[in-house]
């Protein structure tokens, strides 16, 4: 009996519901995420400080989501995934208000830290929620419109902070992303009896030495085929992450691209990844070879990037090339994720996904060192075959963990 026929309530309606309500809270997440890049001069203008020291903001953001993450993933596998989530978004409007009152930059600092301890909840209770809420079949599809819905946030955030600035400045912009998502939270609270875990079965009684010495606690983590999956994360998040923040400074100094033509090649990129994430949710549903659509789409990925690092490229192709490596990189996220759910014994969704998801946190880190090394020796082309290599580096990781499952 799947949690959908629970409460007599049709699979496909609950199913909606819980991924609508999952998916707008990963908007969010996505959306606070980028909430300070596009305001950079604005906010460096007013505090009157520098762009490295501005960066510290993005520093505690990303050192506590990372730190926190996991015991966020503990703390939702113990008490309502529903309640963490509605606090994590609770918290993260409330740290954007007060940094848009914010009088001094080390209480702007301070708010987004504790933006970032709201960040580390998203990702363990999201998953926590859809492979406890979301019937069996349609999982995989699940998780590809939960992936999409990041994306968008991620999409419309630019754009959208900078036509509040115009209007009403950087404050006022950060106040609109607030408000967002204290409207959100309001949702899940008004409308997420879906999300509420009280017709599930009970769990059998946990002993005092379940999360210390058995399989449920720190030492599931440390299991192989769960750091197999961390590893990949990594690894692909590497990969990802150099096309999308260094491709267009990489292609203008590495064939005189104009910054038009590279521009317009990485939207190329961003917009066939979200194509390609809900094309790779209709593909995860027709197999059980997860591995295999993931090893396939790093392959095709890695060959599309390491192309444009090798060839002399008309604009077009290097547009059509772009686009074949966003869509490849889509297409296997879904996977991915279905491949850290094989692995993970029920009751133990949210530690798991908390864990295995800090690697975003981690490539996040060390990707600008790794790709601005390249650039500042003079390297662009490094930065396309070192993406290639990530990709393809991380192909071990999933077979892997293949044969330990």
């Amino acid at each position: 009996m799947t949690p959908a026929t629970l409460v007599g309530e049709p699979a496909a309606a609950r199913n909606t519901r819980v991924v609508t309500l999952v998916g707008a809270a990963h908007f969010v997440s996505h959306y606070y995420i980028l909430v300070l890049p596009p305001l950079f001069p604005l906010v460096r203008a007013e505090f009157g400080v520098s762009y490295v020291e501005l960066g510290m903001a993005l520093t505690a953001f990303n050192l506590i989501s990372a730190a926190m993450q996991t015991p966020a993933g503990f703390l939702v596998d113990r008490v309502s995934a529903r309640a963490m989530l509605v606090g994590g978004l609770l918290l993260g409007a409330g740290a954007l208000a007060l940094a848009s009152f914010a009088p001094g930059f080390w209480l702007f600092v301070a708010s987004f830290a504790a933006l970032g301890l709201a960040n580390a909840v998203y990702h363990p209770a999201d998953y926590a929620l859809l492979s406890h809420r979301v019937s069996a079949p349609s999982m995989s599809r699940a998780y590809s419109i939960h992936t999409f819905a990041g994306m968008l946030g991620s999409a419309v955030a630019p754009a959208s902070l900078l036509f509040l600035a115009e209007r009403f400045g950087w404050r006022g912009a950060f106040f609109g992303a607030a408000v967002l998502g204290f409207a959100v939270a309001a949702l899940l609270v008004a409308m997420g009896g879906v999300l509420t875990d009280r017709d599930e079965p009970a769990a059998p009684a946990k002993t005092r030495d379940d999360d210390t010495a058995g399989g449920s606690g720190w030492r599931l983590l440390l299991a192989p085929p769960i750091l197999f999956n961390f590893v990949f994360f990594i690894m692909l998040s590497l990969a990802s992450g150099g096309v999308q923040n260094y491709s267009v400074v990489a292609l203008e100094a590495l064939r005189g691209t104009p910054l038009a033509v590279a521009n317009l090649a990485l939207s190329a990129y961003l917009l066939m990844s979200a194509l390609g994430v809900l094309l790779g949710g209709y593909a995860a549903v027709r197999t059980k070879r997860h591995d295999g659509i993931a090893i396939a789409g790093l392959l095709a990925s890695a060959l599309a990037v390491a192309a444009i690092a090798l060839l002399h490229l008309a604009a077009p192709l290097l547009i059509l090339l772009m686009a074949a490596a966003g869509l490849f990189q889509g297409l296997i996220m879904p996977s991915r994720d279905m491949l850290v759910r094989a692995v993970t014994p029920a009751g133990s969704f949210g530690k798991v996904f908390g864990f295995v998801t800090t690697g975003f946190n981690i490539a996040g880190m060390v990707a600008p060192l790794i790709f601005g090394w390249m650039m500042d020796q003079g390297n662009p082309q490094a930065v396309f075959l070192a993406s290639a290599a990530f990709a393809v580096a991380s192909i071990p990781t999933v077979m892997a963990g293949a044969l330990r499952r």
